[in-house]
C-alpha cells in the first residue's frame, strides 16, 4: 500500500484559507479517503499550525458536505456517493447549471465571454494520471465556476459550486478516452455564450452534463 502524497505547504499570510484549501483540495483528490476518520492532530502537526486552523477549516468542509461530524467521534471524510445519491446531484445540477447557462448568455461582460472561450479551448497534456486527473478535473470545475459567474447570481454560482464538489465524493474515476468529447462539450457551450444565444447555451449545457452523467455512471458498474 503506497503512502498518500503529502499536503503541499501553507503560506502564514493567510492561514485559515490556506488550510482549508489545503484539505479540501485533500478530500477532492482523496489523499483524504471518503469515510476515513479525520484526525485533527496529525493534520495540524503535518500542515505545521495549531488545531484551531484545522478544526475551522473542517467546520467549513462540514457545511459543504464534504466531511461530517458525530458527537464524541469527530470529524470522518465524507463516504462515496450511493448511486441514487449520485443521480439525485445530476438531476440538481441539470436544474441549476442550465439555467447558469442560460443568464449566461444574456448577462456576461465581454471580458467574461472571453475568457470563457479562452478557457474552454485549454488542453491539459497527458501525464501522470495523478496529476493529470487533479489538472483535468480543476479545469473543468473553473469552466463551470465561470458560466456560474457570468450569470451574475451569486447564490446560483455557490449552489453549482458545492454540487460539483460533490462529484468527487462519486468515485476516483475519469473516462479518460471521453477526453476529446467532454473539451468540445465545455467548447460548444463556451461559443454559445460568447454569442450571446440562450436557447443554444442551455441547450449546449443540458447535453454536455446528461452526457457526463452516462460517462460517470459507468463507475457503478465496475
Amino acid at each position: 500500500m503506497t503512502s498518500p502524497a503529502p499536503l503541499p505547504p501553507l503560506k502564514r499570510s493567510t492561514l485559515g484559507d490556506d488550510v482549508y484549501s489545503s484539505l479540501r483540495s485533500a478530500v477532492l483528490e482523496h489523499t483524504l479517503p471518503p469515510g476515513d476518520r479525520v484526525n485533527i492532530d496529525a493534520l495540524a502537526r503535518e500542515l505545521d499550525v495549531s488545531p484551531t486552523p484545522v478544526r475551522e477549516a473542517l467546520a467549513r468542509l462540514e457545511s459543504e458536505g464534504l466531511v461530517r461530524k458525530r458527537p464524541l467521534a469527530g470529524y470522518t471524510v465524507s463516504p462515496l456517493l450511493t448511486r441514487a445519491e449520485f443521480a439525485d446531484m445530476f438531476d440538481m445540477r441539470l436544474l441549476l447549471e442550465c439555467a447558469a447557462a442560460r443568464w449566461a448568455a444574456s448577462r456576461a461582460t465581454e471580458a467574461q465571454r472571453a475568457e470563457l472561450v479562452t478557457e474552454s479551448a485549454r488542453i491539459i497534456a497527458p501525464g501522470d494520471d495523478r496529476a493529470w486527473h487533479a489538472e483535468f478535473t480543476a479545469l473543468d470545475a473553473h469552466l463551470h465556476d465561470l458560466v456560474a459567474q457570468a450569470a451574475t447570481s451569486p447564490l446560483l454560482r455557490d449552489s453549482i459550486n458545492r454540487l460539483h464538489a460533490h462529484l468527487h465524493l462519486h468515485r476516483r474515476y475519469f473516462p479518460y478516452s471521453q477526453t476529446a468529447v467532454t473539451n468540445e462539450e465545455h467548447r460548444a457551450i463556451a461559443a454559445a455564450v460568447q454569442a450571446g444565444d440562450p436557447d443554444t447555451a442551455e441547450s449546449a449545457m443540458r447535453l454536455h452534463l446528461t452526457r457526463a452523467r452516462e460517462r460517470h455512471l459507468v463507475a457503478f458498474d465496475e
